[in-house]
């Protein structure tokens, strides 16, 4: 059985039973398989779990890197058109992810099953700043600037809880809040209102 078959059976279990399987034997039952066929792609429910968030990202990257228009966007643009791509794949599994919900919405609680996808995104996220650096529409600073890939991680996961809770018709507000908060974090890291903030930051501390 292949590992797309393993993920698609996994998902299908959540949605018939609102719970995790009680055990990889119990699983593969019903799949007739065994359970050295789930170990030799997967070493646990975690490992598989990492792996579905971590397909769907890369089902969203490999919709827009072929695209010529995508290649062709700044930095900005191209983390618009992802996050909007994202959950238009995220719909897809949708059912699955609600069934999870609480773990995505106490901060924390995700990590664990998400940091295969995170691993991935930071080197996303790190390739848009450095085009972002050449092309002037980020400012590199000292010291902060490593610290810009786990701003946008953060984004990422807000998009997504965001999305998870959107009640809107076709996500719209989703969609409006992605645009604000990207607009919003390369304008501070672009112009020098970080700066000001940063010195503000200093000046108050020095007085203390």
């Amino acid at each position: 059985m292949e590992k797309s078959e393993i993920r698609s059976a996994y998902e299908q279990h959540w949605l018939q039973n609102g719970k995790q399987p009680v055990s990889v034997f119990a699983f593969c039952q019903p799949l007739n398989i065994t359970e050295g066929a789930f170990y030799d792609h997967y070493s646990s429910f975690d490992a598989l779990e990492n792996d579905i968030w971590l397909g769907i990202f890369q089902t969203t990257l490999g919709k827009l890197q072929p695209d010529e228009t995508y290649q062709q966007y700044t930095a900005q643009e191209k983390l618009l058109a992802f996050y909007f791509m994202w959950v238009q794949d995220l719909k897809e599994h949708r059912s699955y992810i609600l069934l999870q919900k609480g773990r995505f919405l106490v901060p924390g609680s995700e990590l664990r099953q998400l940091e295969t996808f995170r691993r991935a995104f930071y080197e996303y996220a790190a390739d848009l700043i450095r085009e972002g650096y050449q092309n002037e529409q980020i400012k590199e600073r000292k010291y902060i600037s490593d610290q810009y890939v786990h701003g946008f991680w953060l984004q990422a996961l807000f998009v997504l809880r965001y999305w998870i809770k959107d009640t809107s018709e076709r996500f719209e507000m989703t969609d409006a809040a992605i645009e604000k908060a990207v607009n919003l974090s390369f304008q501070l890291i672009r112009s020098n209102t970080l700066d000001s903030l940063l010195d503000f930051g200093k000046f108050i501390l020095t007085r203390k």
